[in-house]
């Protein structure tokens, strides 16, 4: 069984549907499937067509028989169909057609969509050759007994390039950045067990998904209460148990309760004093930083001050040999950090005058 990150996914989409073919997402339920298709689609600037195939019915794929018969040369009288306004969009105009939840879908209307994948026509009516065509399943191989869903045999599956994702927290870190608040986006970097379950769900349990504390972070920005989390820690409590369940709910309250505690980015990189702010952090709090650092991706900025390496230096030095170990290997690479960036920090002396060089050198050896 192969899993994909979303990060990877991202790079297998484009070879895909520029060759034609239509792609299968699978994976449990909110971790962001419906999501990547809805980027994929802005990427490209393509309207995007949604169909639930779980609730469709065989009319919903062919469409209605016009009122009036019509008869042939011969004098037979034949059935002509219109067909479904979201079927004509796809044939008369390239779009995303995107068909959610096909394992849940009944089997007449799996068999339409299987004529709909392989020859691209319904009722003699073809798609637009620059349509493409998503679905979304729960049904993956690591995933599916946790779900009532139906099970698409060879055929079906044959239509498709099938992809299992088994998204990282890193990616939806990178997706949160833009899209939630701080406080959700933070609470999630230092609580990161909290961001979903980890193996079967209970039955019948509010547990936290990626999609839930999307859900939640909306109606905590929209109620004021993102911007004022210790005035509404006990409310944010209240509502939180509804969208991501009780364990959640009170880590949040308690992150929420003391938030203005929290260290930043900024704090780092822009603000002296840093040693009084992470005084009596434990292991955990420093490697949420490093995280913060990592996803704010400010040292691949080559714009980066002396004075603001010197304080990116003085915390580095404060930092415990694991938390160092991790802040260089997720910050100090050539993916996050532009090189001269990290030869100019490698070669800067703390307040303390410690340089960087021999900071790492007692980190990765354990000798001064």
């Amino acid at each position: 069984m192969a899993t994909f990150s979303f990060a990877t996914l991202a790079t297998i989409i484009p070879a895909v549907v520029d060759a034609g073919f239509p792609i299968m997402v699978r994976g449990r339920h909110g971790v962001g499937k419906s999501e990547t298709v809805y980027q994929f689609a802005r990427s490209r600037a393509m309207e995007l067509v949604e169909r639930r195939a779980s609730q469709m019915t065989e009319g919903d794929l062919l469409g209605m028989p016009q009122s009036s018969p019509e008869t042939t040369d011969a004098g037979n009288t034949v059935t002509r169909w219109n067909a479904p306004d979201w079927f004509v969009a796809a044939c008369e105009r390239p779009v995303v057609l995107f068909l959610d939840e096909v394992d849940r879908a009944t089997r007449e209307v799996r068999q339409g969509i299987m004529q709909l994948t392989d020859s691209r026509t319904i009722n003699g009516m073809r798609l637009h050759p620059g349509t493409i065509i998503f679905a979304a399943t729960n049904g993956a191989e690591h995933c599916a007994a946790e779900y009532d869903v139906g099970e698409l045999d060879p055929a079906e599956l044959d239509r498709w390039a099938v992809y299992d994702v088994e998204p990282t927290l890193e990616d939806w870190l990178d997706w949160a950045k833009t899209n939630v608040s701080t406080l959700v986006w933070d609470f999630v970097n230092n609580h990161r067990d909290h961001l979903e379950v980890h193996g079967a769900s209970e039955p019948n349990k509010v547990t936290p998904s990626r999609r839930s504390w999307k859900r939640l972070d909306e109606v905590l920005v929209t109620a004021g209460m993102a911007a004022e989390p210790k005035v509404h820690a006990e409310a944010m409590f209240a509502l939180a148990c509804g969208f991501v369940g009780f364990e959640a709910a009170v880590s949040l309250r308690d992150f929420a309760s003391k938030y203005d505690a929290q260290v930043t980015v900024e704090d780092i990189l822009d603000k002296p004093g840093i040693t009084g702010k992470v005084a009596g952090f434990e292991l955990t709090d420093h490697m949420a930083l490093v995280g913060k650092l990592a996803g704010a991706k400010r040292l691949g900025d080559e714009g980066l001050t002396d004075e603001q390496l010197v304080r990116l230096a003085d915390w580095f030095c404060l930092l415990p040999s694991e938390a160092a170990q991790a802040f260089w290997k997720t910050c100090m690479n050539p993916d996050d950090a532009a090189q001269s960036v990290v030869v100019r920090f490698h070669r800067t002396t703390a307040s303390c005058g410690t340089t960087v060089a021999k900071r790492v050198a007692f980190v990765m050896t354990g000798k001064k």
